[in-house]
């Protein structure tokens, strides 16, 4: 699992879906178009380094962890990072920028998480919720690894953006698959999502015993407006991913005995 780039350029056909979310097959050409590009490099990312603050000292788990560009930020932050994503491809490319002393597995977040209760300070998940088609034992495990206090900080592609794009639309209210072309450094490759409504999303984090501290649509970095000057004003002014702080409340004290 890993983080969109781009916005779709069109929506693929059914047969596409046998072969969508490969990711180990396009590791490199999405490595090298997301690492300076408007959305993730200044968008997503630092909406993401935004929300988790000040890290100096904290376990950090990145829980779809791709090439590691997020993991390295919050490193250089002072945070103890363990990575994790479903692509081994990705995370190949992760250890080459991480060293080869880091902590990272492969690890599907359709799976048990390999960590103890409590293991972790913060989960960071970057554009990963929305391969799944259920949240729910996914929720439950990041929530399990996290000591009480501690924070879940996620981005997903809007469900408004995710409902308007298709056509004809979906069920709002629906939870629904659909399938759409992207291009990485030159090379078209078909990513599968699944679309919630908003209030399937938190519905899910409060089931999961998460508390909702905030929820963001954030502008990109400034620093962006002079190196893409036309997709900036369009990036400032349309919706694209939803960002999400959620705690572990406190008084779960007696969970970490």
């Amino acid at each position: 699992m890993d983080r969109v780039t781009d916005m779709p350029e069109t929506l693929a056909q059914p047969a596409d879906q046998a072969r969508a979310n490969d990711y180990d097959s396009f590791a490199e050409a999405y490595s090298a178009d997301s690492e300076n590009n408007l959305l993730n490099a200044y968008y997503e990312r630092p909406a993401m380094i935004a929300l988790a603050g000040d890290v100096a000292g904290r376990r950090i788990l990145d829980a779809g962890c791709g090439s590691g560009p997020l993991s390295a930020a919050l490193r250089d932050r002072g945070a103890d990072v363990t990575g994790i994503d479903a692509s081994a491809g990705m995370l190949a490319l992760a250890r080459r920028r991480l060293g080869a002393d880091e902590a990272l597995h492969v690890v599907d977040l359709s799976d048990p998480l390999p960590f103890a209760d409590g293991a972790f300070d913060d989960v960071v998940a970057s554009l990963v919720l929305h391969y799944l088609e259920d949240w729910g034992p996914t929720l439950a495990e990041m929530r399990r690894v996290l000591r009480p206090g501690g924070r879940l900080i996620a981005s997903v592609q809007h469900p408004f953006v995710d409902y308007a794009i298709q056509d004809p639309r979906p069920d709002y209210s629906a939870t629904t698959s659909y399938t759409c072309e992207f291009t990485f450094n030159g090379q078209s490759v078909p990513l599968s999502f699944w679309r919630r409504p908003l209030h399937a999303m938190t519905d899910a984090f409060t089931t999961a015993g998460f508390r909702l501290a905030v929820i963001s649509e954030p502008q990109p970095d400034p620093a962006a407006r002079e190196l893409f000057p036309d997709d900036f004003h369009a990036l400032s002014t349309k919706i694209a991913f939803l960002f999400f702080v959620l705690e572990v409340p406190p008084s779960a004290a007696g969970a970490d005995k």
